[in-house]
């Protein structure tokens, strides 16, 4: 009857498809509980970027799909099967050929799977869907809470990993680094290239757009340059840890920005924030204004950076978060002037993989138990999403 009950919500999802209400009935699917205690070994399908002649350099490079986040033999060990796939994309790969029959899947923000509505209708026993990493918006979260199913997220896992990242990049594009660098790969030697807009960081105002783990972070890592700090968020910062930080609150964004001299985005993904950079908020901007974006790349509206870019509105941008994720080979991003993109990299570092593998790990023991997971972890549970993506 269990099992009845969550291909008839799939069904609801499919038909639906992205529209359906965001507190959908938990009812609807199979308790995460109940089912994880059934009986029998679990199907686990984890899908993770391809580590090819890398995968052996690193004992620790538990990230990629050959080492599988390190939890191989100890899944199988107890009765559980793990399929183990890079192969996520298109009607034939090798996911889909496993998401009928898998009770969890484990994907991460940096090799996507993008789970929607028509593959939950699809993934008759799915009850898991776990984020190895920070960041769930590849799922169609609503639909998942519409299905009955349990989203969750190692939280906290690569906080500092992309704070730091964020910190390389600012100076990076404010120092004017990538100039001099090509040239001393080139051969060349041009100071005044770089000189002519190379700027110390301290005195300039730099804002975070999100103060969540992460905003915090890179306030505090900051404040040690004498910079001005100010950040925007739906929450206000308690007054003790505020003061600590040394930063201002913003209530309005759009009143922030123009007194930014640096801008570091980092909110989640969420039908409001998607494309809340445009072409007209970007040019409320300062003039000279530098962009560093480790959050999601659809926050921005991708032509609108460009643009700027070109015109030297933005002075630069930097990031490795893209839209579409891989980003195609023709991506402006990739040739638009005083950029520092990459490939989405700042939460994967070794120190960020081995935390993230824990934290699947232990999820997934509490999963097999019938036990909680930590609070903050659940992005969907019983139907409901978490507050950063309401």
């Amino acid at each position: 009857m269990a099992v009845m009950m969550r291909r008839a919500a799939r069904q609801v999802v499919s038909a639906l498809g992205p529209h359906v209400l965001r507190d959908a009935p938990a009812a609807a699917g199979r308790s995460l509980h109940a089912a994880s205690s059934a009986g029998g070994g679990k199907k686990i399908v984890g899908v993770f970027y391809k580590g090819g002649e890398y995968a052996d350099r690193n004992p620790d490079f538990v990230g990629c799909a050959e080492h599988a986040l390190g939890i191989r033999a100890w899944l199988e060990s107890q009765g559980h099967q793990y399929i183990v796939t890079h192969d996520k994309d298109g009607p034939n790969c090798e996911l889909e050929k496993h998401l009928a029959d898998a009770h969890v899947l484990i994907t991460t923000p940096f090799h996507p799977a993008y789970v929607a509505a028509d593959r939950i209708a699809r993934a008759g026993n799915l009850e898991l869907l776990l984020t190895a990493g920070i960041g769930s918006d590849h799922v169609d979260l609503t639909a998942a809470a519409a299905a009955g199913l349990t989203v969750a997220e190692v939280t906290g896992s690569n906080t500092v990993s992309v704070a730091e990242d964020q910190v390389m990049r600012v100076l990076v594009l404010a120092r004017n680094f990538l100039q001099g660098h090509h040239q001393a790969a080139a051969g060349e030697w041009d100071v005044a290239a770089v000189a002519h807009r190379a700027y110390d960081l301290q005195g300039k105002t730099v804002g975070t757009v999100g103060a969540g783990r992460i905003g915090r972070l890179l306030l505090q890592r900051l404040k040690p340059f004498g910079c001005g700090l100010l950040y925007h968020d739906r929450l206000r910062i308690e007054p003790g840890v505020e003061a600590e930080l040394g930063a201002g609150f913003e209530a309005d964004l759009d009143a922030m920005l123009p007194k930014c001299d640096v801008v570091v985005i980092n909110m989640p993904l969420t039908d409001k924030t998607r494309g809340l950079f445009d072409k007209e908020r970007i040019a409320r901007m300062k003039r000279g204004v530098i962009i560093v974006n480790n959050a999601r790349g659809a926050i921005m509206d991708t032509q609108a950076v460009a643009d700027a870019c070109a015109t030297g509105h933005i002075a630069g941008y930097g990031g490795d978060v893209w839209h579409p994720q891989p980003a195609p080979k023709d991506h402006p991003w990739r040739y638009m002037p005083n950029n520092a993109m990459t490939p989405h990299i700042s939460g994967t570092t070794i120190d960020g993989q081995l935390r993230y593998a824990a934290g699947v790990k232990d999820m997934l023991e509490r999963y097999f138990k019938g036990q909680d997971f930590p609070a903050e972890n659940y992005i969907v549970k019983e139907g409901k999403l978490a507050g950063q993506y309401q």
